[in-house]
């Protein structure tokens, strides 16, 4: 028995938590070790997943702010909503071709000065803006930048691993197009749009228990405005991950959410928690 323990623990122990490898390491479906499908991977039996599911799951309710637990919950229970999104981005032409390529977000593969250099009311110019205000961020908000987003290490394919690191690396570009701050309320309305354009559980939990720590002030407008306005948006846009945001700089923001269907916030939350 406490073999057959140590056999089912041994990847939940191999899990740290940490960085993994730069953004710049593409997933390729070559050998990177015995069993292993792409850095960072980490085979698991369908036990070993239901334990990671399970403990993520509890982790991520209690503080939503881990993003790692929520990470491996993504991982441990969208494999079949994973193949969905995937095939998506094959039917799609831009989709297709961000399978083939396999671009990475950082801010190694970001050119920083190019986006410096764009002109005010470009998408390239207000995502900068996004990551300036957050990268240092202040009180009530979330320090992110690319580099924050976990490495993928719980899904055993090498193609849909990339789909998923995809979507957590667009997430802040998701913000950016919303309207959205990386304050509490902020991140729950991106996680209602993203559950209904993605499907993925882990999107769905957040957006449901999330709110149990606003403020009934929060709460109610999330309820009236927020959450019917990020549902709506979710719905009319096309999916997300068929842009290639990398090549999208020079458009124009409003042009750009014209084009996907994404209308302006009904109010500003900055502030509100």
């Amino acid at each position: 028995m406490a073999t057959l323990l140590r056999g089912v623990l041994r990847p939940l122990c191999a899990f740290r938590g940490g960085p993994g490898p730069p953004a710049g390491v593409p997933f390729r479906a070559v050998s990177h070790g015995t069993g292993l499908l792409y850095p960072e991977h980490i085979p698991t039996s369908v036990l070993q997943k239901v334990l990671l599911a399970a403990g993520s799951a509890g982790m991520a309710l209690y503080d939503p702010y881990r993003h790692d637990m929520v990470a491996v919950l993504g991982e441990t229970t969208g494999r079949r909503t994973l193949k969905v999104l995937r095939d998506q981005m094959k039917r799609d032409p831009e989709g297709a071709q961000i399978l083939q390529e396999r671009p990475r977000i950082s801010l190694s593969t970001l050119d920083m000065g190019k986006l410096r250099s764009l002109p005010e009311g470009s998408f390239g110019r207000a995502y900068l803006h996004f990551l300036d205000v957050n990268v240092a961020s202040g009180r009530g908000m979330t320090r992110v930048s690319p580099d924050t987003r976990a490495p993928t290490r719980f899904v055993d394919d090498e193609e849909l691993a990339y789909v998923i690191q995809r979507y957590r690396e667009i997430h802040d570009m998701l913000h950016t197009l919303l309207g959205m701050p990386t304050n509490i309320l902020g991140e729950i309305v991106v996680k209602w749009f993203e559950a209904v354009q993605t499907g993925l559980p882990m999107c769905v939990l957040s957006a449901l228990f999330g709110p149990i720590r606003l403020s009934a002030q929060s709460l109610q407008l999330l309820i009236s405005e927020l959450i019917p306005w990020a549902v709506e948006n979710g719905r009319r846009a096309p999916c997300v991950l068929n842009v290639y945001y990398e090549r999208r700089w020079e458009q124009p923001l409003q042009a750009l959410r014209q084009e996907l269907g994404i209308t302006e916030p009904p109010l500003r939350v900055e502030g509100l928690v």
